[in-house]
């Protein structure tokens, strides 16, 4: 669907982010005699009402009599597409579009790398910009990652890079490429089930030429050997981390320590960055060491400084056990006291807590919703750590600082979202930041949002 093809249609937006926003914008700009209703939260009505005037705003979630009475609908990601007042509407004929569909609809002969995966995605995606553009290649770094493609209508770049969340991927397309970092359960609050979950997060392949997927995922592998161009990242013949290098088949290409962004899994990541330049037909090789130069996303192993001895890292984007423990291995043999613990969506903490038993850190802060359900997981486990458990963020800080000794780190890494207690991660991790005694309105945002 393009934008022109809501000329004198119903037209309702779904949410007032900053998704919704861009949506409205664009509307705006192509067809701006379009009447336009916006359903939002009852907070976001004096704002939206402010933003545009001309809007029809209603601070509530519509119903499915509601949006009956539309032709169309753009959501935002963050609403489910599994809302039963949605699907009951859809049946009645009710045509659901996004910002992200909007935009391919625009642009179909753009060259596009589309990027997914539970975990990494992000990291990967800003990775490649920065690599395309040490070519001197003219990229877009956009999508999940903080700008909506929206923002970016009308502009032109030879290489796009675009993140994409498993909210997303069934409205993009066609890609080039797509490219699958990583699979693990998330976000089941919105797809409903780990199933529903997966297919929508493999809906990627559907709309991919061609697909890069990680080869050390056994299921990943599984679920996507069918695909006709499938290629992989993390194969000994490929690109690959191995003996402290990130490697092209038996080639030592550059030392995995000179990312600056820290973990075996960020290695990982530059893999696949490099992979996927190198499967778009441009000098992977000649781009590697430009990873020295990579500016790491903030709230992702970011390390704050010092205070009496301790390191502290800021990981708020962690919102699954597994990143939690990739966190930690990035940190081995330092004495760490890893707080734990948020919005609780049910996922499973077993794989978390055999693996600190075999390999405790030197104490676990667990807070939040989810915090009792994974201090009580991990005292059945009868892990040899030091465990805590309090009710919410700056009362675990406090712990943590008494626990930690000189040399020591503190790792907020919760391995769970943050809505218990903050709006969203970005916010939890510049609360971690003051109570560390730094300044939270200093960690910067993502560095090469747009096109250049």
């Amino acid at each position: 669907m393009r934008i022109a093809d809501l000329a004198g249609k119903r037209v309702a937006i779904w949410g007032f982010g900053r998704e919704g926003r861009a949506a409205i914008a664009a509307l705006r700009g192509r067809l701006p005699a379009l009447p336009l209703t916006l359903f939002c939260g009852e907070a976001e009505v004096p704002g939206a009402q402010a933003f545009d005037a001309a809007l029809d705003v209603h601070g509530r979630e519509p119903g499915a009599i509601d949006l009956a009475s539309f032709d169309v609908v753009v959501k935002s990601p963050g609403v489910s597409a599994y809302k039963p007042a949605l699907l009951a509407a859809k049946e009645a004929g009710l045509k659901v579009t996004s910002g992200t569909a909007l935009w391919f609809g625009e642009n179909p002969d753009a060259k596009v790398i589309a990027v997914t995966g539970t975990k990494g995605k992000s990291t990967t995606t800003a990775l490649l910009a920065h690599l395309a553009r040490a070519l001197g290649v003219r990229t877009a770094l956009a999508g999940n990652i903080g700008m909506p493609l929206l923002e970016l209508l009308g502009q032109s770049a030879e290489l796009w890079a675009i993140e994409l969340s498993s909210f997303q991927t069934g409205e993009a397309g066609p890609l080039d490429l797509g490219v699958v970092t990583s699979l693990y359960e998330e976000h089941l609050d919105w797809h409903g089930s780990r199933e529903r979950y997966v297919a929508d997060k493999l809906k990627l392949a559907d709309a991919s030429r061609r697909l890069l997927v990680n080869a050390l995922q056994p299921s990943l592998l599984e679920k996507t050997a069918a695909h006709p161009a499938r290629l992989l990242f993390g194969t000994a013949d490929g690109w690959h981390v191995a003996g402290g290098y990130i490697r092209r088949g038996g080639r030592n290409v550059v030392e995995a320590d000179r990312l600056s962004a820290p973990g075996a899994h960020n290695a990982l990541n530059a893999c696949a960055a490099l992979a996927a330049l190198e499967a778009m037909g441009y000098g992977a090789l000649a781009a590697a060491p430009a990873l020295a130069t990579f500016v790491p996303l903030p709230h992702r192993l970011q390390p704050l400084g010092e205070r009496d001895g301790v390191l502290w890292i800021n990981d708020s984007i962690s919102t699954t056990p597994q990143a939690t423990l990739a966190a930690l291995e990035s940190l081995h043999g330092r004495k760490t006291t890893v707080l734990a613990g948020g919005h609780d969506r049910g996922l499973d903490w077993s794989d978390f807590v055999a693996a600190v038993a075999a390999r405790p850190p030197h104490a676990i802060v667990c807070s939040g919703a989810n915090g009792p359900r994974i201090a009580a997981a991990l005292r059945q486990a009868k892990v040899a750590t030091t465990l805590v458990e309090v009710a919410k963020l700056d009362a675990a800080v406090a712990e943590a600082r008494g626990l930690t000794p000189p040399g020591g780190c503190i790792l907020l890494s919760p391995g769970a979202p943050s809505f218990d207690q903050f709006h969203d991660y970005a916010e939890r991790g510049r609360h971690f930041a003051d109570l560390a005694g730094f300044d939270g309105h200093a960690i910067t945002g993502i560095t090469g949002l747009g096109i250049a």
